[in-house]
């Protein structure tokens, strides 16, 4: 597919027995620095579940020419680097749209890390587009217009420029990030939830904590409108600059923590248009 930022290439993982008759939810997955599409889909084994739920993975790849390290440019605010890759995302789910039989009001967006931070940054550009959004081990946009603040941010020492208003209509929030992650500070999992609960006009809850079985135990927080969770913080505890729950032997991987896919696709599903 080729855009404002150039071509990207992507995958798309598509359910058994889909039919144009019935379309389907989609998924969109953000890789992150020094991953790609096929990496990081067996990362988060989220093609696994999406075969037992019923809905598609859109996996975009970033080229190595826009960034050395695999890294999609959220931080390329002051450039309109960003800009232009979130234009480019947005083309490449128009193309799906159109070529398969998805369901444009069933699409949420997910990443990790610099994938988290591009994740966000879309959700925040194009909030119609999506009906969640959820940020493992990501900034949120705001953060960072260069790669020089983008480290500053990473350390936890940016506050996010909020959206000056209780109206903006982004789309609910996800937050997964490990207590020890020392490439993305977890401030940044609180900064994000703040600035989205901010956006939205939610009302914090009490932490709490969940441990099942023998996984690291999560530290959860949600954020509320009305009856209904609009923002959840979940801080793992001990957990580093990886995916939760994921395969052993892969890089970027804790197979110790919940499983983020599918805390991912539950949070997801709750904000389905009814």
């Amino acid at each position: 597919m080729f855009g404002p930022a150039g071509a990207r290439h992507y995958r798309l993982y598509l359910p058994p027995g889909l039919c144009a008759g019935a379309p389907v939810p989609l998924l969109v997955m953000l890789h992150g620095c020094n991953q790609d599409a096929e990496g990081f889909a067996a990362l988060t084994r989220m093609n696994r579940l999406a075969a037992k739920q019923g809905f598609a993975v859109l996996y975009p790849e970033q080229d190595r020419l826009a960034n050395p390290q695999g890294c999609w440019n959220w931080y390329g605010t002051r450039s309109h680097l960003a800009d232009a890759e979130a234009a480019t995302l947005l083309l490449v789910l128009d193309q799906v749209l159109r070529q398969h039989p998805l369901d444009g009001a069933r699409v949420a967006v997910a990443g990790l890390s610099a994938g988290a931070s591009m994740a966000a940054l879309l959700a925040s550009r194009a909030p119609d587009r999506f009906v969640a959004v959820a940020m493992h081990s990501g900034v949120p946009p705001g953060s960072a217009d260069s790669s020089l603040s983008a480290v500053r941010a990473m350390c936890g020492h940016a506050m996010p420029d909020g959206p000056g208003a209780t109206s903006v209509h982004w789309p609910p929030l996800l937050v997964l990030h490990g207590t020890v992650d020392f490439v993305v500070s977890s401030n940044n999992g609180g900064d994000a939830a703040t600035l989205w609960a901010e956006a939205l006009g939610a009302r914090v809850t009490a932490e709490r904590t969940v441990q099942r079985g023998r996984r690291r135990a999560m530290r959860i927080t949600d954020y509320r409108v009305a009856r209904g969770v609009v923002v959840s913080l979940v801080l793992v505890s001990g957990m580093g600059h990886a995916w939760s729950g994921g395969p052993k032997a892969l890089p970027f991987s804790d197979p110790t923590g919940p499983d983020a896919s599918a805390l991912i696709w539950a949070f997801v599903r709750r904000q389905f248009p009814r």
